[in-house]
């Protein structure tokens, strides 16, 4: 018997808020994050622009000295991390930690220690490349770490599936806590990126938008005038938890998780398949695994990242999947705000949709002055939406051909 899986926490790291309580405001709000770059000196590249994350103090989660050893996206995934457990008011002291699990997915993983470390290299010999190099850049340790600073002992792994790691992470996390290997996980996505290496090579494959002089309404997606996306950072983590479980410590319940698809387009290294049909696979698959009726799907948030092909072919696959009802929902694109956090994306957006069931509202895309004439949905233009939210579809779409899509419920 499947046992059933709720959202009981939510934390992160955004270019628009780095808790839950100032991101959701924002969000609210149509708050776009995206500035000139500050990280680096960008003069020089096409690009200059990203949705960098402000104020962030790792201190307040971490020890100075562990701080030197931590790769930016997994001090983010520290702090989204705690702030989830926080907001679920989980007793760390009192749970049964062999059945609390942990998967935080990533895209690039430490690609700031990488340059750095490399950096020195070349100018100062190997000799003086950090101890701390591997155990920095690898991967796997956000998922790592933040099992080590939460004694979480259970199932614990991580994915990397580009801007599809976040949402894969969450589905894979369901799936554990559905089939009854643990009773809590900890789940989302961090990523770093905003680095002089990360940047020049999606420069150069023209990937990123070059408005440069408007950075505000520079991601806009749907958009007929939309130039490519913008690279942001951050971490996004929900905390899941078996229903008996959280109910039995009257945790409060954001959404529950009902359905998870996952597929290949086998097509192309970084565009989509043709008419989004892995896309729509996706979400058939995650519409049947939670036997959801398509007509009560209230809301989409789209993957949306301002690119010419993700936008006209994902559009193609909501309506391939929800035919005459495709033009009933709402579809609704966050990145507009935010930049595009790579494989933290689909973190934050699963937190968009659950706030957006429990708050019975629906976020806005921003920045669209002419809606391309190819695409015709309801893509909630400039201003969010009071509405009831009975379930909500969260779509990430990875380079490599990786869909990943999620479905939330009203619990």
């Amino acid at each position: 018997m499947k046992k059933r899986v709720v959202i009981t926490g939510l934390g992160c790291v955004t270019p628009i808020g780095n808790n839950k309580e100032d991101f959701w405001k924002n969000i609210k709000a149509g708050v776009c994050g995206i500035d000139t770059v500050t990280r680096f000196d960008a003069s020089t590249f096409q690009t200059q622009i990203a949705g960098e994350v402000k104020d962030f103090n790792p201190e307040e989660y971490i020890n100075k000295k562990e701080i030197k050893r931590l790769d930016k996206f997994t001090q983010y995934a520290i702090a989204a991390s705690k702030m989830a457990v926080e907001d679920a008011k989980l007793n760390l002291d009192s749970i049964n930690k062999d059945r609390m699990g942990v998967i935080i997915g990533t895209g690039i993983g430490g690609v700031e220690t990488i340059e750095q470390q490399h950096k020195t290299l070349l100018e100062k010999g190997n000799k003086r490349v950090s101890p701390f190099l591997v155990p920095m850049m690898i991967g796997n340790m956000a998922s790592g770490q933040v099992s080590i600073f939460l004694g979480a002992k259970g199932p614990n792994t991580n994915v990397c599936t580009a801007c599809a790691s976040g949402t894969h992470s969450i589905g894979d996390a369901f799936k554990i806590v559905q089939r009854g290997d643990a009773d809590i996980m900890v789940a989302g996505g961090s990523e770093a990126p905003i680095t002089p290496l990360a940047f020049a090579g999606f420069c150069n494959m023209k990937a990123m938008s070059t408005r440069n002089d408007d950075p505000k309404a520079a991601s806009r997606p749907f958009d007929k005038d939309r130039d490519g996306f913008i690279m942001g950072e951050g971490s996004g983590v929900l905390i899941l938890e078996e229903l008996e479980h959280a109910l039995k410590r009257n945790a409060n319940i954001y959404a529950e998780i009902v359905g998870y698809g996952l597929t290949a387009d086998a097509y192309h290294m970084t565009t989509p398949a043709e008419n989004g049909e892995g896309a729509a696979r996706s979400m058939e698959m995650a519409l049947k695994d939670g036997d959801v009726p398509i007509e009560e799907v209230d809301y989409i948030n789209a993957h949306g990242t301002s690119t010419y092909y993700n936008d006209k072919l994902e559009t193609q696959a909501i309506k391939t999947v929800f035919r005459e009802n495709a033009y009933d929902l709402c579809v609704s694109s966050t990145k507009s705000m935010t930049g595009h956090l790579l494989g933290a994306a689909g973190g934050i957006e699963a937190i968009v949709c659950a706030m957006s069931i429990k708050d019975n509202f629906i976020p806005p895309t921003v920045n669209v002055q002419n809606v391309d004439e190819e695409l015709d949905l309801d893509y909630v233009l400039d201003k969010g939406r009071n509405k009831e939210v009975r379930y909500a579809l969260s779509n990430s779409l990875g380079f490599g051909g990786h869909n990943a899509s999620i479905v939330l419920k009203k619990y």
